[in-house]
């Protein structure tokens, strides 16, 4: 008996008219949609959250450029698949990958112009010894390379291999792109779902197509009615099992959670929900890279050295590894939720970039300007006393932006 695919799976966009969303990619004229429309598809690597249609973009892109399109987990796939795709594309192999095997084996899902693609989900999940072997074969041409990542690419990912790509940062969905494909599901099961019902799908999903059209699917499994009614929502939420999921909505709960255990000075909660992240098996480095943030953001100049000590523990998690480094990480925890506070520092910066970005590029003060003729010093370049002048641009000269703990 064949298989039902799931809801999400079935409304998956075949054109680009049917994508919900990222306008600022695929809107006409915008980068993605003048790459389909002159067949110019760049190494690329597509940075969103999860359920905003990563996948569905790189499948639109192979699908309208008709390329041979190759799929990838980094969480499964090694050097091996890599190198099963490369002598494919290149011709080095009379087996089809189609004639395969284990689930984790590549997969090529339609064959096409020269230039395949290789989409590598998860490409963060991809070591350095991995990438550096991926990286020649997109550097000559032999792989269109788009990757997916849920994760800062600059951190996760090589910088040749970054030099080699063009980064595209996805946007979480809004409700009412939400309650767009809502509808569009309710067409396909043949339902009506409530007003109320639809509006409480678009905030439960908080920007997440899959988790809509997820709990859409197991309510009307589980109750079994033409209609659904907002209590039938809230049913299906109380019976489902909860569980840690590093790319879903528990990981985004756990960190944030994290961290205001550690603003809020509570050791006890931040040692919780650290040990909760770690025994779920989240990734080390992302929970040191969060302390190292909240070294400067949240502790500040109220004890700078938190920085180096949260820099110290990310290194120690880079070199330890687990299951050793969790202790190093009980050890930032603790000097970080014990430290005091002061985001003045976080604040003042960002007060700053608000006027930049409020009034553009403002003229520089001629006291404060390169003088390298007599002409200039002349006409005033160059001339700064400390204590005397104002350095700021005479739109902003008595601005402040940062204030002094106690001031």
């Amino acid at each position: 008996m064949a298989v039902q695919q799931p809801l999400a799976e079935q409304l998956r966009p075949q054109t680009l008219a049917e994508v919900v969303g990222q306008t600022h990619l695929i809107g006409a004229g915008k980068p993605l949609y003048q790459a389909i429309q002159h067949n110019i598809v760049p190494s690329m690597i597509l940075w969103g959250p999860p359920g905003v249609g990563k996948t569905t973009l790189a499948r639109l892109i192979a699908a309208h450029t008709h390329r041979a399109f190759y799929v990838l987990s980094a969480v499964s796939a090694g050097k091996a698949d890599l190198r099963q795709i490369v002598d494919e594309v290149r011709g080095t192999k009379q087996k089809t990958l189609f004639d395969s095997e284990p689930t984790s084996s590549p997969k090529m899902e339609r064959g096409g112009s020269e230039g395949a693609i290789l989409f590598l989900d998860e490409i963060h999940r991809f070591n350095k010894a991995q990438q550096d072997f991926l990286l020649p074969y997109v550097e000559d041409g032999t792989l269109i390379l788009i990757g997916a990542t849920t994760e800062n690419p600059s951190f996760e990912v090589i910088s040749a291999l970054l030099s080699r790509v063009q980064i595209f940062t996805l946007k979480s969905l809004t409700p009412e792109d939400i309650q767009q494909l809502v509808q569009r599901g309710a067409e396909k099961l043949a339902i009506t779902v409530e007003a109320e019902a639809s509006e409480f799908l678009a905030q439960y999903a908080n920007g997440d197509a899959r988790a809509a059209l997820n709990l859409l699917e197991n309510t009307v499994r589980l109750h079994q009615t033409p209609l659904i009614t907002l209590e039938q929502i809230k049913n299906t939420l109380q019976s489902k099992h909860l569980r840690y999921d590093k790319t879903g909505e528990e990981h985004y709960d756990t960190i944030s959670a994290f961290i205001k255990s550690m603003r809020a000075s509570n050791v006890d909660a931040a040692l919780y929900y650290l040990a909760r992240m770690i025994d779920a098996g989240e990734d080390a480095k992302f929970i040191a890279r969060r302390m190292v943030i909240f070294a400067s953001e949240d502790v500040g100049m109220a004890l700078p050295t938190a920085l180096v000590v949260a820099n110290e523990i990310f290194r120690a998690v880079e070199t330890v590894g687990l299951p050793e480094a969790q202790i190093n990480l009980a050890h930032g925890v603790v000097y970080l939720a014990s430290a005091p506070k002061d985001r003045h520092a976080y604040e003042a910066y960002f007060a700053a970039l608000d006027d930049v970005r409020t009034h553009g590029n403002l003229p520089i003060p001629l006291h404060l300007r390169n003088a390298p003729t007599k002409l200039m010093k002349d006409l005033g370049y160059g001339t700064h006393k400390d204590g005397v002048d104002s350095d700021l641009p005479e739109k902003l000269k008595n601005k402040k932006y940062y204030q002094r703990r106690g001031e």
